[in-house]
């Protein structure tokens, strides 16, 4: 910048020599300008705030979105950008070091945790429900299925509204004779991984064939970009069927079917039925919190139901961040839950809320 104003200086002295006054005003303009910019530099330096960069999970971007504005609101200094572009893509962010966290609805695996550059924690942050969505006109009677339905669907085996297995299992319905318009995700998604972990647990079939994982080998459909993508493809596709998280089809007013439960129960998604999954489950919580509580037993466990996780480096190397991050976590896990319900997520448990207190303790803050 001193370079600059020398420059300037010595070409308007010689300005003044030959009386140019045009060029003495375009001169006196351009070291305003770039006096003001300096200027703004500096303050903005100044009153920077801390800049915490996420990505991951398009499941839980509609309360993450509440949790970011909430908390730069109670402190100032921190700021958030979130990019929800899928549990694959916050995973992948993270392993590579250009997010500092990263949200997802799958856990990872122990080669993802292998192939990390150091150990990552998992942070359960509350509880959601994949959900079956579907458009079909003129049916106004709630669909009805089981795990092995929805999996023949996606196998490509059962093609037709009103195939017989379908129809028994909804006699009242009245389904149409028209085809069954498969969507899913076309990222890399923890949403995914949810339903195939599901699927793999009540279809031998699926789990051999496709198995589980954030990104799959689909048999058949049409791949939307995130929840919103997938929702859009069904909302504007008559006889579509897909997956989506619970707050997504609320909001976009689309039916979501009842799904018969490993007791034999036909379960609607909602808060009360994933409390009742993760309850169910909760004795078994490991250590890391890797966990599914997708096919819970008891009466009332909705089947597709799961955590969502924020991951964070153990070793904090930038000690204000890491500070931040411990702060906005602690925030989430006690106050943050209460913006969970009117965004149909389910709170954490007390019993996990206790466990996630003691490995927040764990976190290094020391630039090593």
């Amino acid at each position: 910048m001193g370079k600059l104003y020398q420059s300037l200086f010595t070409h308007l002295a010689k300005m003044e020599r030959t009386r140019n006054a045009s060029s003495i005003g375009k001169i006196i303009s351009l070291l305003a300008a770039s006096f003001f910019i300096m200027v703004a530099a500096s303050v903005s330096t100044l009153f920077a705030s801390l800049l915490i960069n996420a990505a991951g999970s398009t499941f839980v971007y509609p309360l993450q979105s509440k949790w970011f504005a909430v908390y730069e609101r109670i402190d100032p200094d921190v700021q958030f950008n979130y990019q929800s572009i899928g549990s694959g893509g916050g995973i992948r962010q993270l392993l590579n070091g250009t997010v500092d966290m990263g949200a997802s609805d799958a856990p990872l695996t122990d080669e993802q945790l292998k192939a990390a550059p150091d150990k990552i924690l998992h942070f359960p942050t509350v509880l959601g429900a994949d959900v079956i969505t579907y458009n079909l006109p003129g049916v106004s009677q709630r669909l009805r299925l089981t795990g092995k339905a929805i999996a023949d669907i996606y196998l490509g085996k059962i093609t037709k509204w009103n195939d017989p297995e379908l129809v028994r299992l909804n006699p009242q319905a009245h389904l149409p004779d028209s085809d069954i318009v498969v969507c899913h995700r076309s990222d890399g998604s923890g949403t995914t991984y949810v339903f195939a972990d599901y699927l793999s647990k009540v279809s031998p079939e699926w789990a051999k064939q496709v198995g589980k994982s954030t990104s799959l080998r689909w048999p058949v459909g049409l791949g939307g970009k995130g929840n919103e993508g997938v929702t859009a493809l069904i909302k504007e596709t008559p006889g579509a069927i897909g997956y989506v998280e619970l707050i997504y089809a609320l909001s976009n007013r689309l039916p979501t079917a009842e799904i018969q439960n490993r007791d034999g129960n036909w379960i609607a998604p909602s808060l009360e039925s994933v409390t009742a999954a993760a309850a169910a489950l909760a004795s078994q919580m490991p250590a890391d919190f890797r966990v599914s509580i997708t096919d819970a037993p008891g009466p009332n466990s909705y089947p597709i139901s799961a955590y969502t996780y924020l991951l964070v480096y153990q070793h904090q190397k930038d000690p204000a961040k890491g500070r931040a991050i411990v702060g906005f976590l602690r925030w989430a896990l006690h106050e943050g839950q209460k913006y969970a319900l009117s965004l149909y997520y389910a709170p954490l448990p007390p019993q996990v809320v206790a466990a996630e207190e003691r490995q927040l303790a764990t976190i290094q803050l020391s630039s090593r």
